[in-house]
């Protein structure tokens, strides 16, 4: 079975898409047979595998990323929001119609045997599985019956890195506050916290560091800075792997995305601490 390791966030768009994009990709490039995952993911972007199968244009991204083809199995269940009360519910590729908000929340546990079966045929398959978390773990309204966050992070013995976000401001509050609402064994699976989309003098920073890492009781394993990657546009990276390979205008833009992914990896290894993430994988921290 493979390694894991998981990424959760304070917050959405904290930033946990592109690091786990940016960790296949590092992983790839060290030798490792590497899979993105993400159990639940809610978009209206969508991805058609070559089998015909719906899932997560996000995960798409990560899986060539990886050096991969795209799978179900990276993202057996795709919300995609109808209404602001309802989603199309896809599992494994197929809609199974749609679906109230309410009627989904007490639903949703029956799709844990599904979640399981896909992240065990996954991790069968590779070295590395990199999970993708949703939101934030500390939305209290959301923790019964958790299948995207904590919860799947205790089904898959995963440890965890907490990332938020300093672009919009209040990220000591963010890491510190979110650990705070963790249960004791929730907060004991957070091997360390991320700071992204920093902008500025990091010397500045630091004396902040030191006082996230004295409230947080975790390593601060690195901060990004703000990255200009061409990555997170999903709906366009997509759309260009989904044409007929013999488009020259489609090998440009596949040349192009490779480009990009090999740029926010060698952000990833100068500024977060690779060593102390291997070590996370390997159970040492």
């Amino acid at each position: 079975m493979a390694k894991t390791i998981m990424i959760q966030g304070t917050m959405s768009s904290a930033g946990k898409s592109l690091l786990t994009t940016g960790l296949c990709r590092v992983f790839r490039q060290d030798g490792y047979s590497v899979a993105p995952f993400k159990s639940q993911n809610m978009s209206s972007n969508s991805f058609v595998t070559d089998e015909g199968l719906e899932m997560s244009s996000a995960q798409a991204v990560q899986a060539e990323a990886a050096g991969i083809a795209p799978s179900v199995l990276m993202n057996p269940i795709l919300l995609k929001p109808v209404t602001d009360m309802g989603s199309q519910v896809i599992v494994k590729g197929e809609s199974r119609g749609h679906m109230p908000a309410a009627d989904y929340f007490k639903y949703k546990v029956n799709l844990i045997p599904t979640i399981m079966q896909t992240f065990d045929t996954l991790s069968s398959q590779h070295e590395i599985i990199v999970i993708e978390g949703a939101g934030s773990p500390a939305e209290i309204n959301l923790k019964q019956n958790d299948i995207v966050n904590m919860g799947l992070a205790k089904m898959t013995n995963s440890p965890v890195l907490l990332v938020g976000d300093i672009d919009c401001g209040g990220v000591f509050a963010q890491i510190v506050g979110t650990l705070a609402l963790l249960e004791d064994d929730e907060r004991d699976r957070v091997k360390g916290s991320i700071i992204n989309k920093f902008r500025g003098d990091i010397e500045i920073l630091r004396p902040g560091l030191s006082m996230l890492e004295e409230k947080s009781g975790k390593p601060v394993i690195g901060v990004l800075p703000y990255l200009s990657v061409d990555i997170e546009e999903e709906d366009s990276l997509v759309r260009g792997s989904m044409e007929k390979p013999n488009d020259e205008k489609t090998a440009d833009r596949a040349a192009y995305r490779q480009t990009q992914y090999d740029i926010l990896a060698a952000a990833i290894r100068e500024h977060l601490d690779m060593p102390a993430i291997y070590d996370i994988l390997a159970g040492k921290i």
